[in-house]
């Protein structure tokens, strides 16, 4: 069943905050589910929005402060004393209590560690921002459920209890040694048909995949999807269990690349949103117009290049955006395909069967084009000349720009750049240059001018 958040609600909680009814408000908040809460909180005002999550027990608050988005959260976390974000993370998992952190300066970040009553939450939180981000380690949670080989059945379901109280959801059950190294996992079902008085090194399954806490984000989702896992250990260099990721870490990591690469495909060079201010999305779109104007003030130096071209056939001049259309919107299909065949892994085979494909591919999409710009030149009445000038480049651009846009991106891969930049105007820009140069070249040689 769900819950639509009303208007009528909406207002309803900004008069109780007004009236400080704090009864009311704590009972209608008292079935909220925490995704709920923050909706609310999303639509009410800043300072509405801090009196609420300081009203409410942290239990319900913290994971509701996840669901927000960056900058709103900021802004509430801005209102919070060190000691009531410090509440909030010790109900959080480690990861997200670590995410929280990250987004604080350094001496704020200070305070509210010192302020933290469990010093083993504290120091779990403190070992997460050592790693990269948007690596196993930055994205692992040091909540999990393991049990030693050595111990019995009896006495592992007795220390399960106790681990399971600080874990949210057990997805897995990890086997390790006395010097902590992963050995594999627990089947629940065989833990429950064994004998009393076995031992976990008798009965759990020593096959488990499992990723370092240096490797990349991309692969561990690589790894979940292919596996179908809902979590994965992460182990330390010598092979020590030191955390798990999540399926819905690994969801919010997806989430934020493909935004990244959104943007980035759109020509925004940095992460924004669209609530920050100009200079930010300033810099961000900036860098990109000036590749496009530069892109720009060279097609206009090499249509000057061929100023006969146009004195004698001065109708070129209205197919020069047709071409540079084309190019671009190839050559953007071409790279599109790659890059999201590069982010999910399964660009196969030599390039050189790759370059066959797009240049068989390209072929059969430049004819179709081009006898269609040929009967468009026929019913209009256009000198058959000029419609074959047309036809053919066009074939000759739609080659070239599906070319670019295969191996830019794949080249930037292998040179460890972001492929995602050869989606936006980096492909556009470059091609609309070669297709025009293309355009005028082939229609001296054809023309004969």
């Amino acid at each position: 069943m769900t819950f639509e958040i009303s208007t009528e609600l909406i207002e309803k909680i900004k008069l109780l905050v007004q009236e400080q009814n704090n009864a009311e408000l704590l009972l209608h908040f008292e079935d909220l589910h925490f995704a709920d809460i923050a909706e609310i909180l999303d639509e009410i005002s800043l300072d509405e929005a801090t009196y609420i999550v300081k009203l409410l027990d942290s239990e319900k608050t913290s994971e509701a402060l996840m669901e927000l988005e960056d900058d709103v959260r900021e802004r509430i976390l801005n209102k919070l004393s060190a000691k009531e974000i410090a509440e909030e993370l010790e109900e959080m998992d480690t990861d997200d209590a670590a995410d929280i952190i990250s987004e604080l300066s350094e001496e704020r970040a200070q305070q509210v560690i010192s302020e933290m009553e469990d010093e083993e939450h504290a120091e779990n939180i403190v070992e997460l921002l050592r790693y990269d981000e948007d690596s196993a380690g930055g994205l692992m949670a040091k909540e999990l459920v393991r049990v030693y080989e050595d111990w019995t059945v009896t006495g592992c379901v007795a220390e399960m209890r106790k681990q399971a109280e600080n874990v949210t959801r057990v997805h897995s059950i990890y086997v390790v040694d006395a010097k902590e190294k992963l050995k594999g996992r627990l089947s629940l079902k065989d833990l429950l048909t064994a004998k009393r008085n076995a031992h976990i090194s008798d009965i759990f399954i020593p096959q488990v995949d499992f990723v370092t806490v240096h490797t990349k984000g991309e692969e561990v989702a690589r790894v979940m999807q292919k596996y179908d896992l809902e979590a994965i250990p992460v182990v330390d260099e010598m092979n020590r269990l030191v955390g798990r990721v999540t399926i819905d870490d690994i969801v919010d990591f997806i989430k934020e690349e493909a935004e990244k690469d959104y943007q980035m495909a759109a020509g925004i060079s940095q992460d924004v949103e669209a609530d920050d201010n100009v200079w930010q999305l300033t810099r961000a779109r900036l860098p990109w117009l000036v590749l496009g104007l530069f892109g720009g003030l060279g097609s206009v130096y090499i249509m000057k290049g061929f100023d006969e071209a146009l004195a004698n056939f001065p109708i070129l001049f209205f197919f020069t955006p047709l071409i540079a259309a084309m190019a671009g919107n190839v050559g953007v299909q071409s790279s599109a395909i790659i890059v999201q065949g590069l982010a999910n892994d399964n660009i196969k085979g030599s390039l050189l069967n790759r370059l066959f494909k797009e240049v068989g591919l390209s072929l059969i999409n430049g004819t179709a084009l081009g006898l269609l710009v040929m009967l468009f030149g026929f019913v209009v009445g256009q000198e058959q000349m000029v419609s074959i000038t047309v036809a053919v480049s066009m074939l000759s651009v739609i080659i070239v720009a599906a070319l670019i846009g295969t191996f830019v991106p794949i080249i930037l891969d292998k040179q460890g750049i972001d492929p995602a930049i050869a989606t936006g105007p980096f492909i556009t820009t470059s091609n609309d240059i070669f297709g025009i140069f293309l355009f005028f070249y082939l229609a001296k040689l054809i023309l004969g001018f």
